[in-house]
């Protein structure tokens, strides 16, 4: 008889775990345009966000093309309810004219995320 209600009781968790999820809520937009920039400058931009699911968020990875660009994700969970931030950085070093770079953040959450960041680099004047 135990054990059928621990079977029972072990069922009803797992159903109940399975219907759980984390999800992304940007608090302003997924795309971030500088102003107009030198040549050689370093761009920071803060993506903030909040966890809008009800299980604990975890970003796994997050990829760009171009090693210009760095990015830093919280290494623990974001609780639910709970916000966070994903910090890109952008170096302008040997960069020119339009930039405009994707970034993929892959977590548990049910969609992989994407940002985007842009901005109009002025060449330095060439001696």
């Amino acid at each position: 008889m135990k054990l059928y209600f621990a079977i029972i009781f072990i069922a009803i968790n797992s159903a109940i775990g399975f219907g759980q999820s984390a999800e992304f809520k940007f608090l302003s937009s997924t795309t971030h345009k500088w102003d107009k920039t030198p040549e050689g400058e370093l761009l920071e931009h803060y993506f903030v966000y909040e966890n809008s699911g009800d299980a604990p968020l975890t970003i796994n990875d997050a990829k760009v093309s171009c090693s210009c660009t760095k990015i830093d994700y919280p290494n623990a969970p974001t609780l639910p309810g709970e916000q966070d931030s994903i910090r890109v950085t952008f170096n302008t070093e040997g960069k020119f004219y339009m930039q405009d770079r994707k970034i993929e953040i892959y977590s548990n959450a049910s969609r992989k995320e994407k940002l985007r960041i842009k901005v109009f680099v002025i060449p330095k004047e060439e001696d």
